[in-house]
């Protein structure tokens, strides 16, 4: 999303975008921040690009992005030689950027890393990047939460919604070029509208997407436990375009983890609001993701952890090694988990989670879903994603023979594994 609006700022201001260019004038290069080996890898494509430059076969480097925002002057010293570094939230400024490299290029390199805090403008140009038929949509930025094992507010800043008619005006711009399926993001989506309208908007927001002719699919992603409320389900459950798709990152269950990780709720509370879920949409698609080897965790927490996986039934899953990640509160508990023992309750969430997700996938087997077709596959077969899948992320559908991608089907399940569908059409 970043990306894509850096680079339409700089259309709109004359500039050529061609990434596949034997030759740039620019090469700008979008960080994340967000885990050590982002951080890493981040700075490995730095060194390369100041390579190219210094060969001649690229000009300028300039890099943006949360690595900066998170590194500040400390960037510059681990991977030298660009012209630029810009913190987040800058997108609008990199048009004034380029020019002033290229007016008068500077002995030391221009460093922008204000407080971060993000700057929506009035009408957001963007170069839409991936497949035409769907699009991210971020309608707010940052996060007011203070989870002790993450470093997105020290470097995104407090929430920042984009303002209500903004988000409706890209999403029709969006439909106009195409796109069928819009998948909003945020930090946490359930605070959308907060600071700019005094309550929570999500609701409001839906109804007037659900209204954009062109899109069939409005997938949400990132919701806050304590925020998904009886007027969220209601709208969701109520609205054509809306998916019933929820994700939910709960992180943990246990009280006392939850508690050392300055999260809400517990696990018998999560299994009442799936409940409630469940009941308002009974084949709605749940996904979460969790942090194992958190800070004193122990066998009895894990245990207590897989347990409550099985009672909770849930169509998605992911996990994570917890990373000590240097500022957070986190990374000073007693009681860090050694890396051996992190990979092996890693590996036991995964296996217990594979077999609940084939049982959920086996109860669509004769059942009929939408598919939004994405690309071919070998053997005559089709790759799509029915409502239960964000992209990129979660399984696909394949679809016997070739249909065109970026169009629906209706389509017979005919098989399951523990990721993916089968189908034909019937």
């Amino acid at each position: 999303m970043d990306s894509e609006e850096i680079a339409g700022v700089l259309q709109s201001a004359g500039f050529e975008i061609n990434a596949a260019a034997d030759y740039a004038a620019y090469t700008i290069i979008n960080t994340c921040g967000f885990l050590r080996a982002a951080k890493e890898e981040g700075i490995q494509v730095i060194r390369e690009a100041v390579k190219e430059k210094r060969s001649g076969r690229t000009g300028k480097v300039v890099v943006a992005g949360c690595l900066v925002q998170r590194e500040g002057d400390a960037i510059q010293k681990a991977a030298p030689g660009a012209d630029a570094y810009v913190g987040v939230g800058r997108m609008g400024e990199f048009a004034e950027i380029l020019r002033a490299l290229d007016a008068a290029p500077p002995a030391k390199p221009v460093m922008r890393i204000p407080t971060p805090h993000h700057e929506w403008t009035d009408r957001t140009p963007r170069v839409h990047s991936g497949p035409p038929w769907r699009a991210y949509l971020k309608v707010s930025e940052g996060c007011d939460h203070r989870c002790t094992f993450c470093t997105i507010p020290s470097f995104r800043g407090r929430h920042s919604s984009k303002r209500l008619e903004v988000v409706l005006d890209e999403a029709k711009r969006l439909a106009d070029q195409g796109v069928r399926e819009i998948n909003l993001i945020a930090q946490d989506v359930t605070q959308y509208g907060y600071d700019l309208y005094q309550k929570f908007m999500l609701p409001q927001l839906l109804k007037e997407l659900n209204r954009v002719e062109g899109i069939e699919w409005i997938r949400i992603l990132y919701f806050y436990p304590n925020r998904l409320t009886d007027e969220v389900i209601e709208a969701m459950a109520s609205l054509e375009h809306v998916l019933p798709y929820i994700d939910i990152p709960l992180q943990h269950v246990h009280p006392e983890i939850l508690r050392a990780m300055k999260r809400p709720w517990d696990g018998e509370r999560y299994l009442r609001l799936f409940e409630k879920l469940r009941a308002a949409m009974p084949d709605c698609a749940i996904r979460t993701t969790f942090i194992v080897g958190f800070p004193g965790e122990t066998d009895e927490h894990f245990a207590y952890l897989l347990d409550w996986l099985r009672q909770a039934c849930l169509d998605r899953v992911g996990a994570f090694l917890y990373s000590r990640e240097p500022g957070t509160p986190a990374a000073e508990m007693p009681n860090q988990v050694p890396a051996r023992i992190k990979r092996q309750r890693y590996d036991a969430l995964m296996r217990t989670q594979q077999r609940i997700s084939l049982e959920k996938n086996q109860a669509w087997i004769g059942r009929k879903l939408d598919v939004l077709i994405e690309a071919h596959a070998e053997d005559g077969l089709s790759i799509g994603r029915s409502f239960r899948d964000a992209p990129e992320i979660d399984g696909v559908v394949y679809v016997e023979g070739h249909h065109r991608p970026g169009e629906f089907v209706n389509v017979e399940i005919t098989g399951a594994a523990e990721y993916d569908l089968f189908g034909r059409m019937p």
